[in-house]
């Protein structure tokens, strides 16, 4: 996939987060993005590692940086809160002009904005870092083993918590496959 149509899915996808009542910062947008790609197979470019916050890329703070820089998109101040990210009107024609990829993976998007577009970054914390375990060890760890090294990784996470998230991806990874099918 080349840059425009990586930045088109971009767009969409912070479009379609908006769209669904999310803060839509940058952890919005990492997070999401994490999804499209491992969750949903969206060939976007993208290394996540775990990072303080569960999985990051640096790259894509670099291609939202680079977005920002081609005035495609914007940062909102929202003091005493960190900027939300919005389109700018130039964004518009880097989503018609691939189209095609978009309709392609259109549903990807709105099924991620749809799961994930009201959450809050604690709980984006929890369900991508939950999302990570599993597409680690999914084959040989069972809910509680997993959930345990979810713990591990984020001590903070609360037992309760960190089983709701495995449970809750679960739930994804199933209907993800259902809508790949």
């Amino acid at each position: 996939m080349d840059r425009i149509q990586n930045a088109a899915l971009l767009l969409r996808l912070i479009e379609r987060l908006r769209e669904q009542g999310s803060w839509c910062g940058e952890t919005h947008v990492q997070k999401a993005t994490y999804f499209l790609q491992d969750l949903m197979r969206v060939p976007t470019p993208f290394e996540f590692i775990l990072y303080k916050h569960g999985p990051f890329s640096f790259e894509l703070r670099d291609e939202l940086t680079a977005l920002r820089a081609d005035g495609l998109i914007d940062l909102e101040p929202q003091w005493p809160y960190g900027p939300r990210i919005v389109l700018t009107g130039r964004s518009a024609y880097i989503k018609e002009i691939s189209s095609r990829t978009l309709a392609k993976y259109d549903d990807r998007i709105a099924f991620v904005a749809d799961r994930l577009g009201d959450r809050g970054v604690v709980d984006l914390e929890r369900l991508a870092t939950a999302l990570y375990v599993t597409k680690r060890t999914h084959a040989r760890c069972s809910a509680e083993e997993r959930a345990e090294e979810l713990r591990r990784l984020k001590p903070h996470i609360t037992p309760e918590s960190a089983g709701s998230a495995v449970a809750e991806v679960d739930k994804l990874v199933e209907e993800a496959e259902k809508l790949a099918d």
